[in-house]
């Protein structure tokens, strides 16, 4: 399998409430050298996290550690900027299984549904109670229902569905890439291509 399944995941979460985040802010090009998806996650929003010197930035909330949890919450129109799909790579590999905001930019989207990570597209008026939600408590949970398409406030039971394509979410729930998934219909492939008139 690509990676894990995806199903229904209760986690704490991590707030950025930053509008317009863009690829170069998640993944800056200079560490785009790399083929391989593994290794990406130790530079997450590495000129926010970390000083030229290489010393953390306490201020940024990835060096908070009263703040944990499968899911990162961003403002409005994140991933815009270029289409690089390490963008999304760094994502997963630094652990985040699913990224909430009020808009995701159309690549970026189709990125993370291509390596596991579960976009949650949510209205402005939910996103802000969610940051309402971790700023009361850095320890409030979330729950992620793919198969119901909804986002639970498990302190306040507020839930709000999102929208995701049927492939996709196919996809997500079986661990299947777009590889895996034409592997999965191995037999059925060849079956066909048995019965085609030569």
């Amino acid at each position: 399998m690509a990676y894990d399944k995806f199903n229904i995941i209760t986690s704490t979460a991590v707030p950025l409430p930053i509008e317009n985040v863009d690829t170069d802010q998640i993944i800056p090009a200079r560490f785009l050298k790399a083929t391989e998806r593994s290794g990406f996650g130790d530079n997450l929003f590495r000129d926010w996290r970390y000083h030229p010197d290489n010393s953390p930035k306490e201020h940024f909330v990835l060096n908070n550690p009263i703040y944990s949890g499968k899911i990162l919450v961003g403002g409005k129109n994140f991933g815009s900027g270029s289409s690089r799909e390490h963008a999304a790579w760094a994502i997963y590999d630094y652990g985040f299984r699913c990224v909430v905001s009020s808009f995701f930019a159309d690549i970026f989207r189709n990125n993370c549904l291509n390596i596991g990570v579960l976009p949650v597209q949510v209205s402005a008026d939910f996103l802000q109670k969610i940051f309402e939600a971790i700023e009361a408590s850095p320890k409030a949970e979330f729950t992620i229902d793919l198969p119901a398409q909804t986002m639970t406030i498990n302190a306040t039971g507020a839930k709000e569905t999102f929208d995701i394509n049927h492939y996709k979410k196919d996809n997500m729930l079986n661990g299947y890439d777009d590889i895996d998934y034409l592997l999965s219909m191995k037999s059925e492939i060849e079956d066909f291509a048995k019965n085609m008139p030569l």
